[in-house]
């Protein structure tokens, strides 16, 4: 089976021959300036868990509280399907979802995207595992994973007729960092993995040997 991080390494070599110097430096720029910032670190290994709910992508409202109920849970915060850092993810998310499923925990993967939008993103990446929508990011902040996008890397985007407000329903620009969360049912976190560079993830199989060690 196809790891994440091997998926992950093509595409970065393919980005890499197609995009300009320019666009490599103001991506690197970014990357640099956001983990200076110290901003959105996450929460940390052992903090409790706030409670919340967000609708999936049919508008149905589903509770963290409800779904632990079941099993430990694996929480993915991604950027959005526009993102296919993000996508290459939830795939391999996908492809070990059979393996999730017989170690009792569930999934979850949480965007600031609209729920058509996310519903899009679930389609297209034939997704069979909860894909909730957090408009207005407030369950990411709680998590501390929002950040405020850079001006430069706005003007980017938009140059690239890359409309993230469309996705999301609204005109901050403020996204989730990529994170990663292992919450046991008690609600606290026994895993987690933030990071500033939106092209680092964490391998499916190493959150699902955290999972099977519960």
């Amino acid at each position: 089976m196809a790891s994440l991080l091997n998926d992950i390494n093509d595409y970065k070599a393919s980005f890499n021959k197609k995009a300009s110097q320019e666009k490599k430096r103001l991506f690197a720029q970014a990357i640099k300036e956001l983990e200076e910032s110290g901003v959105a670190q996450g929460l940390h290994v052992g903090d409790p868990v706030p409670d919340f709910t967000l609708p999936d992508v049919t508008g149905k409202s589903i509770s963290l509280s409800e779904v632990l109920a079941k099993g430990p849970v694996i929480l993915t915060f991604y950027r959005g399907g526009w993102c296919p850092y993000c996508n290459l993810e939830l795939r391999a998310y996908q492809r070990v979802l059979p393996e999730i499923k017989e170690s009792g925990a569930q999934l979850i993967a949480i965007s600031p995207q609209t729920p058509d939008a996310s519903l899009s993103t679930k389609e297209k990446d034939e997704l069979e595992f909860l894909v909730l929508s957090d408009e207005g990011g407030k369950v990411a902040q709680q998590f501390d994973v929002v950040f405020k996008m850079q001006d430069y890397l706005i003007d980017l985007y938009k140059q690239s007729g890359m409309d993230i407000p469309a996705y999301n329903g609204d005109e901050t620009w403020d996204l989730p960092k990529p994170a990663t969360f292992v919450i046991d049912q008690q609600r606290n976190i026994i895993f987690t993995h933030v990071d500033s560079d939106y092209r680092n993830r964490t391998e499916p199989s190493e959150v699902i040997k955290i999972v099977k060690s519960l």
